[in-house]
């Protein structure tokens, strides 16, 4: 199974090129020209410097931010944006990718984000909460039902 073995960024890179061929090639309509469309710029760099501190987060707890090892971590990241939603990291990339959205400016891309929150959701979220409640049992349920999964 691919569960874990493709690293999240691919999944949300993949998604970006969907998107653009989309765009590109299928566009269905114009909803956001030129200039207005370099709000996804903005949206974009506000996500980077989000899914940023979410990663820094994980280094000043001194635990791996590796998702492709959920079984190597040493702490669960409580603080920050992980009192808002247990994957901001993840949050991140789908608003990254919206960003991509508008600056792209046509309606077609966007059939792509529930693409990504499936993929993301099946196949590293799932799995990660799996062992993450094996290895911290109490301590990440109770965090598990205080935050919610994306939002």
């Amino acid at each position: 199974m691919l569960q874990l073995k493709i690293p999240p960024p691919v999944y949300a890179i993949s998604i970006a090129i969907l998107m653009w061929l989309l765009s590109k090639y299928m566009p269905v309509a114009e909803i956001i020209q030129t200039p207005w469309n370099k709000i996804g710029l903005v949206i974009i760099v506000i996500a980077v410097s989000f899914d940023v501190w979410s990663l820094l987060l994980f280094l000043k707890k001194k635990t791996t931010p590796n998702p492709m090892k959920p079984e190597n971590t040493s702490g669960i990241v409580t603080k920050g944006l992980y009192q808002y939603s247990r994957n901001p990291m993840y949050l991140g990339m789908l608003i990254i990718l919206f960003g991509f959205g508008i600056w792209l400016g046509s309606l077609s891309p966007f059939i792509m984000l529930p693409a990504f929150y499936w993929v993301i959701t099946e196949m590293q979220i799932k799995p990660e909460e799996r062992m993450l409640e094996q290895k911290f049992t109490n301590e990440y349920l109770d965090y598990k039902n205080r935050v919610r999964r994306w939002l």
